[in-house]
């Protein structure tokens, strides 16, 4: 058996990012945002809800604000923060999004209960800091293997959790776009936050249902795999937001797709920092 102390554990220091959105085949307007900002390593995805053209208001907003406000405090204070500093403040802008679009909401009479999903992820040295409100998810690719690693907000993951009904069933109820968290609806919002590792060859997907509600995971995982040596990552975006569209495109399509190169070794525990 390896000594654990001196295991080399690659530690990745390069990720690219490609983001990309599709109205789809059955609307004609948009109501996903996607924003990112490679300098300091952040990605944002919405997916707006709510009437004339609302939802598109919504996600605008949250996406815009969480660049600009987020980013220029990763600028200034990411290099001496500690990742629960980072969390704080990943909190702090998300909360801030809400109660402007909560806002909004309520004073615009055109705007009323428009709310938006969320994902927001933080990439550090061999760390993500992920949030999420809603059912816009966060895939891995990695080793070959997709696992999701956001947990939807919504009634039927309720279900599936409570043992109502099976993820099976769940593919084609009815009741697919019912969340039970979004950004803008309440005064106060919950962002859900993980820590993963970060492993160069990782490749990580943010998107919305539009994507997920069109192709099942092993599809994912297949489209993934076959364009995972694919330069630049904007071939796999496409393939991806095509094979949605020729599955229905119901909805609008918005992914971004974040991928860890290789980068040095380093001595260490091969069970710290690395492993949840």
């Amino acid at each position: 058996m390896p000594d654990p102390a001196r295991t080399s554990v690659p530690v990745p220091h390069h990720t690219e990012f490609h983001a990309a959105v599709d109205p789809g085949r059955a609307r004609s307007n948009n109501e996903d945002s996607v924003a990112t900002d490679d300098e300091v390593a952040l990605a944002i995805l919405a997916d707006g809800m709510g009437g004339y053209n609302a939802g598109e208001v919504a996600s605008n907003m949250a996406t815009t604000f969480i660049r600009t406000e987020l980013g220029r405090w990763l600028r200034e204070a990411s290099a001496q923060a500690n990742d629960a500093e980072v969390r704080r403040a990943m909190d702090i802008c998300v909360d801030n999004a809400n109660r402007a679009i909560f806002n909004a909401a309520n004073t615009t009479p055109q705007y009323a209960g428009m709310g938006t999903t969320l994902v927001v992820a933080v990439f550090r040295d061999g760390r993500l800091l992920l949030g999420h409100v809603g059912d816009s998810r966060c895939y891995r690719l990695r080793a070959g293997k997709l696992e999701q690693i956001t947990r939807d907000h919504s009634l039927l993951q309720e279900q599936i959790d409570a043992g109502l009904i099976t993820p099976e069933q769940a593919a084609v109820s009815s009741n697919k776009n019912l969340v039970t968290r979004a950004v803008g609806v309440e005064d106060g919002v919950l962002l859900e936050t993980h820590q993963h590792d970060v492993l160069p060859g990782d490749l990580y997907l943010m998107c919305s249902d539009g994507l997920s509600d069109m192709l099942a995971d092993a599809d994912i995982e297949r489209l993934l795999l076959a364009g995972v040596e694919a330069t630049p990552l904007e071939g796999t975006a496409k393939v991806l937001i095509d094979a949605a569209n020729e599955a229905g495109g119901k909805d609008n399509i918005s992914v971004i797709l974040v991928r860890a190169s290789g980068g040095a070794t380093v001595s260490g525990r091969s069970w710290w920092p690395f492993k949840r």
